[in-house]
C-alpha cells in the first residue's frame, strides 16, 4: 500500500491531515499512532513520512488545516460585521458542544507538555494565532470599538484562555444557559468599549 492511482500528492496530503484530525481527536497524542493514521488514510508508513517528518509536524499541520477556527470562519462569511460583533458571536458559540474535531487544540496543548518535539511548533502556531487576533483588536480600536488603552496582547490572551476554556469544560461537565452567558458577554465587551466623551454625555471634567 504505496501512492494511490490517480491520487494526487495534494490529495494524499489531505487524507492524511483529515486521517490525523480524527485519530487525534478520538485517541490523543499518545494514544495514536502513524501507522494508524497511514492506515485511515489508505497509505503506507513510506507514503506518510514523504509528506511528514514526525507524529509532532502531523499533529500541528491537522490543527491549522482542521482545527476550529470560528472566528476567522464569522469574518469570512459576515465582513461587514464590526470586530466587537463578532467577537460577541464567537463568545456565544464557546459553551456549545462542538465535533471532535473542534477539540484538537486540546490535544495539542497537553501534548506540547510532555513533548518537546510538539511544544516548537504549537508555540509557533499559538504565536500565529494571538499575532492575527491582536490585529482585529488593533483594527476595532483604530475604528473606535474597543478603548485604545487595553493592550492588544492581554486581550487576545484573555481571549485564548477563554476559547481553551470552552474546549476543556464541555457542555455536559458544566452547563450555562444560552441567554445569561450571552448577557455576561455583553456586559464584558461593554467594559472593552473607549471611555466616554464628558462633551458629549454633558458630564463635568
Amino acid at each position: 500500500m504505496g501512492r494511490i492511482a490517480g491520487v494526487t500528492p495534494a490529495e494524499t496530503r489531505e487524507r492524511l491531515l483529515r486521517a490525523a484530525a480524527d485519530a487525534f481527536a478520538r485517541r490523543g497524542y499518545d494514544g495514536t499512532r502513524v501507522a494508524d493514521i497511514a492506515a485511515a488514510a489508505g497509505v503506507s508508513n513510506g507514503a506518510l513520512y514523504a509528506h511528514f517528518g514526525s507524529k509532532a509536524e502531523l499533529l500541528v499541520a491537522a490543527l491549522r488545516t482542521h482545527g476550529r477556527r470560528l472566528l476567522a470562519d464569522l469574518l469570512a462569511a459576515e465582513p461587514d460585521r464590526s470586530i466587537t460583533e463578532l467577537l460577541l458571536v464567537a463568545g456565544r458559540g464557546l459553551p456549545r458542544r462542538r465535533d471532535a474535531r473542534g477539540d484538537l487544540v486540546v490535544e495539542a496543548l497537553v501534548a506540547a507538555r510532555r513533548d518537546a518535539d510538539v511544544a516548537g511548533p504549537m508555540r509557533d502556531y499559538m504565536g500565529e494565532r494571538a499575532d492575527w487576533l491582536a490585529g482585529l483588536v488593533r483594527l476595532a480600536q483604530h475604528h473606535g470599538e474597543l478603548d485604545p488603552g487595553l493592550s492588544p496582547d492581554a486581550l487576545v490572551h484573555f481571549c485564548l484562555l477563554l476559547a481553551l476554556g470552552g474546549a476543556l469544560v464541555p457542555p455536559e461537565l458544566h452547563a450555562v444557559d444560552d441567554g445569561d452567558w450571552a448577557d455576561l458577554l455583553i456586559r464584558v465587551v461593554a467594559a472593552l468599549a473607549p471611555p466616554a466623551d464628558p462633551d458629549q454625555t454633558g458630564e463635568q471634567p
